[in-house]
């Protein structure tokens, strides 16, 4: 990792980390143990209102369980959290009986309220969490069950979605016929992610150099090369954007990993970083803007405040040098703006109105790993 000084870690800064952690572990963990539970099909619902009551389910996504069963491992072995290992085996299993596809294999994106299959395409999105939840789930447990889930998923991923060009394609139909969707950025990171969280579970040099060569691929086809940024679609795709939770999530996974940190890519984002907060996050508020348009004007497309981007961002400084200030303050918007004694907002306007108030299950994830970056930073 890099060599960070930490200042930032004086005692107001880290009281304030204590404090969303705590919020974490006694008011959003326990929301996905009861309300946010469904035990007839032992899955998380998809969302909460603000009184803690389910949103009629409309379907059940394999990565919405894939998510919570990351959240749930990373408590395991925690002396405050003694459910964690059990809801994470309920999960794993659920993830398996309900999404897994018996006949072309690989596991379908939904299900219905009922537990059938609903959306029965094969997303590259899914697979790269259920790799992602896998991984971090076998390096608590070690289950031999769980390893080889984690291999066959990997197996899909290469066999299925892998392009030529080391990039993949974003969406399959069930049978694994071409639905020319092509590669999108989203799916490429998590992607990324998951292959890391595997090389941090076990040495695998297949996934190793799958990384190395998805890095190179996404540094030849979706890098701005004026301003180094990360374009959500192919370079030349019509109506192309960059969003700058995306450019500090990238960040923080290259900068924060020894194989990845001196490649290309790393390089790009680096220099993006101050490009995309100077045109992405509000230096007064610490507002970080969903969507932007091409550089060099990157004028608002979308200026949404959602608590994933924020978190993101409070991630990404945790590796800066010069991050100290702007961490303080993130922190302090992050729970100020968002958090509150119910859970959180998803969403807020422009204007930093609430704009959305429901309660997503595949949020908790994005808050974890954030508060993870932030353990090792105030370690």
């Amino acid at each position: 990792m890099p060599d960070v000084s930490h200042p930032a870690s004086s005692p107001d800064a880290n009281a304030l980390f204590q404090s969303v952690q705590q919020h974490f572990q006694q008011v959003i963990v326990p929301l996905w143990q009861g309300p946010g539970w469904n035990p007839q099909l032992a899955l998380p619902f998809e969302a909460l209102d603000a009184e803690h009551r389910p949103l009629p389910p409309q379907r059940y996504r394999a990565m919405a369980c894939a998510r919570q069963l990351y959240v749930f491992s990373q408590l395991i072995g925690d002396a405050a959290a003694p459910f964690a290992q059990e809801r994470a085996a309920a999960l794993f299993r659920s993830l398996q009986r309900h999404f897994h596809d018996a006949e072309h294999g690989g596991w379908f994106y939904s299900i219905d309220p009922q537990g059938a299959p609903l959306d029965r395409r094969k997303d590259l999105y899914t697979h790269a969490f259920i790799v992602f939840a896998c991984a971090h789930y076998w390096a608590k447990v070690r289950e031999p069950l769980v390893e080889s889930t984690l291999d066959a998923a990997l197996a899909v991923v290469a066999r299925r979605f892998a392009r030529d060009d080391g990039l993949y394609e974003a969406t399959l139909d069930e049978d694994w016929s071409s639905l020319g969707s092509g590669p999108l950025q989203n799916p490429l990171m998590h992607l990324a992610e998951a292959f890391l969280a595997t090389l941090a579970a076990r040495d695998d040099q297949a996934v190793q150099e799958a990384l190395l060569e998805l890095c190179q691929g996404m540094q030849r086809c979706f890098i701005d090369p004026q301003h180094g940024v990360m374009m959500e679609k192919p370079l030349g795709t019509v109506d192309n954007w960059f969003e700058p939770g995306h450019q500090f999530e990238w960040y923080f996974l290259l900068a924060s990993s020894s194989l990845l940190r001196e490649t290309a890519l790393q390089t790009s984002l680096e220099r993006a970083f101050a490009f995309t907060e100077q045109m992405g996050v509000d230096p007064q508020s610490g507002a970080v803007c969903a969507m932007l348009e091409l550089p060099p004007q990157a004028a608002p497309k979308d200026a949404t405040q959602r608590i994933w981007a924020q978190a993101e961002y409070l991630r990404a400084l945790t590796l800066r040098p010069d991050g100290q200030a702007a961490l303080k303050r993130q922190l302090q918007a992050l729970q100020g703006k968002f958090l509150h004694a119910g859970g959180w907002h998803e969403c807020l306007d422009a204007g930093g109105a609430v704009s959305r108030r429901d309660m997503p299950s595949t949020t908790p994830y994005h808050l974890a790993t954030c508060y993870q970056g932030l353990a090792g930073y105030f370690g």
